[in-house]
């Protein structure tokens, strides 16, 4: 069970996931080793599942970040998901309710590359019905959690 410590523990974490311990144990105002203890556990547990870095697309050539919506054939759905999974571009890939059946996040280098992904790859799954493109202008807030 989660209590407050851990909680605090999460978020200071989400802000900075390279924090030594100890500067969480002192900002917490306890051990290290119970910050250590308390870190395993959530790791353990599943509730910590990597430490990851959120990068700028834009400064490494992306200037073309979307969301793709897909609407897919039923029989094609589980296929169309996972064969998305598969292209580098494609950053994130999840089944959803709502307006379309799989939400995805890609990244290209302008909008001439996303159209030509979009024709050339999504558009020649077998299922796909229609592919929803939303491409982002300006992110206001990008956290992990």
């Amino acid at each position: 069970m989660i209590d407050e410590k851990d909680l605090k523990i999460l978020e200071i974490l989400r802000e900075n996931a390279r924090i030594p311990l100890t500067d969480i144990a002192e900002k917490l105002g306890v051990s290290e080793s119970m910050i250590r203890k308390r870190v395993k556990l959530l790791e353990n547990g599943g509730i910590i599942k990597r430490y990851t870095v959120i990068v700028d697309p834009a400064k490494l050539g992306y200037n073309s970040v979307s969301f793709v919506g897909l609407d897919v054939e039923p029989t094609h759905f589980l296929d169309v998901a996972l064969k998305m999974t598969e292209f580098p571009e494609v950053k994130f890939v999840a089944t959803s309710t709502g307006d379309h059946m799989i939400m995805t996040e890609i990244w290209l280098k302008d909008g001439r590359a996303l159209g030509s992904f979009i024709a050339e790859k999504i558009g020649r799954l077998e299922g796909v019905r229609r592919v929803c493109p939303a491409v982002i202008m300006e992110k206001l807030k990008d956290s992990c959690g």
